[in-house]
C-alpha cells in the first residue's frame, strides 16, 4: 500500500492534485487486477469442482454452481472494496508535507 504513495509522488511532480488523483487511479487499476485475477481462479475451481461432483453424484448441484459462482465474487468484491478504501485513505494527503 505504501508504495501507491511512493509512485504516485514520482508521477505527480509536486502537486497534490494530480498525487491524490493518481494515488486514486492506481488504487482502482490495482484493485480491478487482483479482482479478475482472483475472480477467474474463483470460476475455475467453482467449475472443476461442478464437474468432479456431477461425475460422482449426478444431482442438481450442476444447475447451481453459478449460483456459488455470484457469491463468491460479491465476497470477493467487498474484501477488494475494502482493501482498495483503505489503500486510497492511507496514501491521499489533504496538506502538502514540508521536508
Amino acid at each position: 500500500m505504501l508504495r501507491i504513495g511512493i509512485a504516485a509522488s514520482k508521477m505527480s511532480k509536486g502537486s497534490l492534485l494530480t498525487y491524490n488523483l493518481y494515488v486514486i487511479l492506481i488504487a482502482c487499476l490495482i484493485s480491478l487486477f487482483i479482482f479478475l485475477i482472483c475472480g477467474f481462479s474463483i470460476l475455475l475451481i467453482v467449475f472443476l469442482v461442478s464437474l468432479i461432483l456431477h461425475a460422482i453424484k449426478p444431482a442438481d448441484f450442476h444447475a447451481s454452481w453459478l449460483h456459488m459462482f455470484k457469491i463468491c465474487l460479491v465476497i470477493l468484491g467487498i474484501v477488494v472494496g475494502v482493501l482498495n478504501l483503505v489503500a486510497i485513505l492511507k496514501n491521499i494527503q489533504l496538506t502538502k508535507h514540508k521536508i
